[in-house]
């Protein structure tokens, strides 16, 4: 799960609502990563700003990045291996770096814009299962 403020949380209800609940409208206009954090800037495909300072911005911690990359299996893919004692083969995830490093050194820069894409949709599912959740409390 990725920690949102409520104050961020506010600020993402506000921009789904702007955007008529068509969460495909949501964009992400500008990007940039830190040893620690993933900053993304959101905006409305329909309403674009003239500058990133009337964007939405969001940080996303780099240990949640990781999680996205690793449970969406980005930094992996379906492969054979051979068992080292027994030799027979078996089907497998196999892991083609960690996922910092396969984002920052391996991924192509549109294997770079999915996992954004990939965070962006965490970051909104989440938002939206926790207020269906809310109104269900007893």
């Amino acid at each position: 799960m990725i920690k949102i403020s409520q104050k961020l949380k506010s600020q993402l209800w506000w921009l789904i609502i702007s955007v008529d609940y068509d969460y495909s409208r949501i964009t992400i206009a500008e990007h940039d990563i830190t040893d620690e954090v993933l900053t993304l800037w959101l905006e409305d495909k329909q309403d674009f700003k003239n500058s990133i300072d009337e964007c939405l911005q969001i940080d996303i911690r780099v240990r949640d990045l990781a999680r996205i990359i690793k449970t969406e299996n980005l930094n992996s893919y379906e492969g054979s291996k051979l068992h080292p004692t027994k030799n027979f083969a078996y089907k497998a995830r196999i892991e083609i770096n960690t996922p910092l490093l396969w984002y920052k050194e391996d991924a192509s820069s549109l294997e770079q814009h999915w996992t954004r894409e990939a965070v962006l949709k965490a970051l909104l599912t989440q938002l939206v299962e926790e207020g269906a959740a809310s109104d269900y409390t007893y």
